[in-house]
């Protein structure tokens, strides 16, 4: 079974259904799109659609990776972003305790003197 994906992809899927197991394997191909470079100032750059920029949570930023034949655009990923205000809750419903000391009770610092 096989057909486009909802980004112009092409999807593969392989069942595989027997007494023993039931696998699905879905495999994506990449795809390609081309796109004109345009004149911004004294500059040059790329035009990303508000599709693609929602396709992958591209907000202002990218990471642009360069390798020998290729340029890759990486939406920034930031996997911290809202702790600060995760923890101001947390402190503020009281659910910031610590589960455990700082030193375990069979630990002390008298190896390291």
């Amino acid at each position: 079974m096989s057909g486009p994906g909802v980004d112009g992809s092409f999807i593969f899927v392989n069942t595989e259904n027997s007494a023993q197991c039931n696998n699905f394997v879905i495999t994506f191909t990449k795809s390609s799109m081309r796109t004109s470079i345009i004149k911004i100032g004294n500059s040059k750059g790329l035009r990303l659609s508000k599709q693609i920029m929602q396709q992958y949570q591209i907000t202002d930023q990218v990471d642009l990776i360069l390798e020998a034949d290729r340029i890759i655009l990486k939406p920034v990923n930031e996997p911290r972003k809202g702790w600060d205000q995760a923890f101001r809750k947390m402190a503020e419903n009281k659910d910031d305790q610590l589960l455990m000391g700082d030193v375990l009770e069979d630990e002390g610092f008298d190896e390291w003197n």
